[in-house]
């Protein structure tokens, strides 16, 4: 009978040694290179035209292969994702939720998710310090766990509604957070030059600028290849309006 109790418990060991080597390795799905918060500016000077061309301009940038290819250059070749829509320093609302991309097809999810989102915000001044502390808190409610985290800040203005911006700013470097800027100059000329000076910050931070809101697909795609990959970009990078890319 011992024997036989023997043969058995060896037997159940062999079979569960193939079943292990049948199964294939569980993914760790919660793991990424980046953590990525979009924060687009919907105050009251941005028009329904210039949010519709912040808008078409994301979803066109994450159906860009472009973007797929610079996915793929990270050691876990996925990123999580997340768009918020901001305003005054207590307005802002997550509108596209997180999601891992990790190929084409969830990037194009991604893209039609943001199609989908209609704006939810109209008015309230402009927090930019109210969008960071926001966006702060999108990070703990990820589900994901993110090698950098980023948060890609867009607008037209300059902080004009709630704490001074430098100080949300230094709190978010402080959380090992980097925030780059996007800044639009219809309105205001020297908009990147106070982004440089109080929103941005981390290591390898940078300002992409553009005179207009119809530059703005390009250099959101230009944006997005360049702090998913992690490359950097010269301080005073500029898409300037009649070229897709120049320098000053």
């Amino acid at each position: 009978m011992q024997h036989r109790r023997r043969f058995l418990g060896l037997g159940c060991l062999a079979a569960l040694g193939a079943l292990g080597r049948a199964l294939p390795l569980a993914v760790e799905t919660s793991l990424v290179d980046l953590e990525l918060v979009l924060a687009v500016d919907v105050s009251g000077s941005v028009s329904e035209d210039r949010f519709d061309l912040q808008k078409q301009g994301y979803a066109a940038a994450f159906a860009n292969p472009g973007v797929l290819e610079a996915i793929r250059s990270g050691t876990h070749r996925a990123i999580a994702v997340t768009m918020t829509q901001w305003t005054g320093p207590a307005l802002q609302l997550q509108t596209v939720d997180w999601a891992r991309i990790d190929d084409a097809a969830s990037a194009a999810r991604f893209s039609a998710a943001i199609e989908a989102a209609p704006r939810a915000l109209f008015s309230g001044g402009t927090s930019i310090s109210g969008a960071m502390d926001h966006a702060v808190g999108l990070f703990a409610r990820s589900g994901f766990r993110g090698e950098r985290r980023v948060i890609d800040v867009s607008g037209d203005g300059s902080n004009n509604r709630g704490r001074p911006a430098q100080d949300a700013r230094d709190e978010v470097l402080g959380a090992g957070i980097v925030i780059n800027g996007l800044p639009i100059l219809t309105l205001e000329p020297s908009l990147d030059d106070y982004y440089r000076a109080n929103v941005i910050g981390g290591p390898g931070a940078f300002v992409i600028a553009i005179d207009r809101y119809e530059d703005f697909a390009a250099a959101i795609l230009r944006k997005l290849i360049l702090e998913i990959a992690a490359i950097g970009v010269e301080p005073r990078y500029r898409i300037a309006r009649q070229a897709s890319a120049s320098r000053q």
